[in-house]
């Protein structure tokens, strides 16, 4: 399975070696990894403290970027969880439809990686 890394901004930051022992895992269980340099936050920080306004621009990339991707992992239940919960309620109370809409089609191909291996691989 082609599988998209998405490395959180706190990761990059802090915890950089994840991201290598998420794709050599991954590689190892035989899935074929890719990693988008255009990834940026997926804007949980700003959200959370009141700038759900600011955490537009954010989301819109997010989605942008993992558009087209089967699956999407990252080592980070909290930002998985702003992906599947906040990116609709965000994009509707902004009133984007047409970025809610974009939302119900990425947000059920984004699995933290444990999910990932549990549920979907059945590891």
């Amino acid at each position: 399975m082609r599988i998209s890394l998405f490395i959180t901004c706190y990761n990059d930051l802090l915890f950089p070696e994840t991201g290598i022992a998420v794709v050599k895992l991954l590689e190892r269980l035989g899935h074929t990894v890719t990693f988008r340099p255009q990834q940026t936050c997926c804007g949980q920080m700003h959200y959370n403290t009141g700038y759900q306004r600011e955490s537009m621009p954010l989301i819109r990339k997010f989605v942008d970027v993992f558009a087209d991707d089967e699956v999407i992992v990252a080592p980070s239940a909290s930002c998985v969880a702003m992906v599947r919960d906040h990116y609709e309620k965000a994009a509707r109370a902004a009133g984007d439809a047409s970025l809610a809409d974009k939302v119900t089609h990425v947000a059920p191909r984004v699995y933290e990686l444990t999910e990932l291996l549990v549920n979907k691989f059945g590891i």
